[in-house]
Protein backbone atom coordinates (compact mmCIF):
# COMPACT_ATOMS: atom_id res chain seq x y z
CA UNK A 1 0.00 0.00 0.00
CA UNK A 2 2.91 2.43 0.72
CA UNK A 3 5.54 1.09 -1.87
CA UNK A 4 6.47 1.71 -5.09
CA UNK A 5 2.66 1.00 -6.14
CA UNK A 6 0.86 3.00 -4.18
CA UNK A 7 -2.42 4.33 -5.50
CA UNK A 8 -3.13 7.69 -6.16
CA UNK A 9 -5.82 10.41 -7.85
CA UNK A 10 -5.18 9.02 -11.32
CA UNK A 11 -4.84 5.20 -10.56
CA UNK A 12 -7.75 5.41 -8.98
CA UNK A 13 -10.36 7.72 -10.50
CA UNK A 14 -8.60 8.19 -14.55
CA UNK A 15 -7.46 11.19 -15.77
CA UNK A 16 -6.91 14.32 -12.86
CA UNK A 17 -8.83 17.35 -14.59
CA UNK A 18 -6.94 20.25 -13.15
CA UNK A 19 -9.22 23.33 -14.19
CA UNK A 20 -8.61 26.47 -12.28
CA UNK A 21 -11.27 28.28 -10.37
CA UNK A 22 -11.52 31.41 -12.36
CA UNK A 23 -10.37 32.75 -16.15
CA UNK A 24 -6.59 34.25 -16.10
CA UNK A 25 -6.62 38.04 -17.62
CA UNK A 26 -4.99 35.99 -21.04
CA UNK A 27 -7.55 33.27 -21.22
CA UNK A 28 -10.13 36.18 -21.24
CA UNK A 29 -8.38 38.36 -23.45
CA UNK A 30 -8.00 35.26 -25.94
CA UNK A 31 -12.07 34.99 -25.47
CA UNK A 32 -12.52 38.55 -26.26
CA UNK A 33 -10.47 38.22 -29.27
CA UNK A 34 -11.93 35.04 -30.19
CA UNK A 35 -15.61 36.71 -30.13
CA UNK A 36 -14.51 39.69 -32.20
CA UNK A 37 -12.87 37.06 -34.80
CA UNK A 38 -16.75 35.62 -35.22
CA UNK A 39 -18.24 38.92 -34.95
CA UNK A 40 -15.80 39.73 -38.57
CA UNK A 41 -16.89 36.36 -40.00
CA UNK A 42 -20.42 37.22 -39.36
CA UNK A 43 -19.90 41.01 -40.76
CA UNK A 44 -18.01 39.54 -43.86
CA UNK A 45 -20.69 37.28 -44.75
CA UNK A 46 -23.73 39.45 -44.18
CA UNK A 47 -21.74 41.83 -46.58
CA UNK A 48 -21.44 40.01 -48.89
CA UNK A 49 -24.95 39.76 -49.41
CA UNK A 50 -25.28 35.51 -48.86
CA UNK A 51 -29.03 34.87 -47.01
CA UNK A 52 -29.35 31.98 -45.00
CA UNK A 53 -31.10 31.00 -41.78
CA UNK A 54 -28.13 30.24 -39.63
CA UNK A 55 -26.87 33.58 -41.20
CA UNK A 56 -30.09 35.12 -39.54
CA UNK A 57 -29.77 33.45 -36.16
CA UNK A 58 -25.93 35.00 -36.30
CA UNK A 59 -27.05 38.43 -36.76
CA UNK A 60 -29.40 38.43 -34.02
CA UNK A 61 -26.70 37.30 -31.52
CA UNK A 62 -25.05 40.39 -29.64
CA UNK A 63 -21.92 41.83 -30.93
CA UNK A 64 -18.64 41.12 -28.36
CA UNK A 65 -18.81 44.94 -27.38
CA UNK A 66 -22.54 44.75 -26.61
CA UNK A 67 -22.02 42.26 -24.30
CA UNK A 68 -21.24 42.26 -20.43
CA UNK A 69 -18.88 41.00 -19.22
CA UNK A 70 -20.67 38.51 -16.92
CA UNK A 71 -22.00 36.86 -20.34
CA UNK A 72 -18.93 36.98 -22.41
CA UNK A 73 -16.70 34.54 -19.18
CA UNK A 74 -20.09 33.36 -17.59
CA UNK A 75 -23.17 30.92 -18.34
CA UNK A 76 -26.14 30.19 -16.99
CA UNK A 77 -25.89 26.84 -15.02
CA UNK A 78 -29.26 25.52 -13.01
CA UNK A 79 -27.15 23.28 -10.58
CA UNK A 80 -24.82 26.39 -9.47
CA UNK A 81 -25.24 28.77 -5.96
CA UNK A 82 -25.59 31.70 -8.44
CA UNK A 83 -26.75 29.94 -11.56
CA UNK A 84 -23.88 30.87 -13.05
CA UNK A 85 -20.27 29.22 -14.09
CA UNK A 86 -16.98 29.82 -15.53
CA UNK A 87 -17.06 29.93 -18.96
CA UNK A 88 -13.98 27.47 -19.12
CA UNK A 89 -15.82 24.86 -17.37
CA UNK A 90 -18.24 23.93 -20.01
CA UNK A 91 -16.85 20.89 -22.50
CA UNK A 92 -15.28 22.58 -25.67
CA UNK A 93 -16.06 26.23 -24.76
CA UNK A 94 -13.97 27.47 -27.39
CA UNK A 95 -16.12 25.78 -30.11
CA UNK A 96 -19.73 26.79 -29.27
CA UNK A 97 -21.82 30.12 -29.38
CA UNK A 98 -22.03 30.69 -25.64
CA UNK A 99 -23.51 34.37 -26.01
CA UNK A 100 -26.97 34.29 -25.13
CA UNK A 101 -28.65 32.85 -22.04
CA UNK A 102 -32.13 32.70 -20.41
CA UNK A 103 -33.88 36.49 -19.51
CA UNK A 104 -33.47 37.00 -15.60
CA UNK A 105 -30.03 35.36 -15.51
Amino acid sequence: MFGAFRPTNVNLGGLLWKTPWKLSVTRKANARARLKKVDAVIEAVRASGVQTASLARALELPKEHEMPARDKYTVFTPNAKGYRKGIHKVPKWTRLTLRTNPKGF
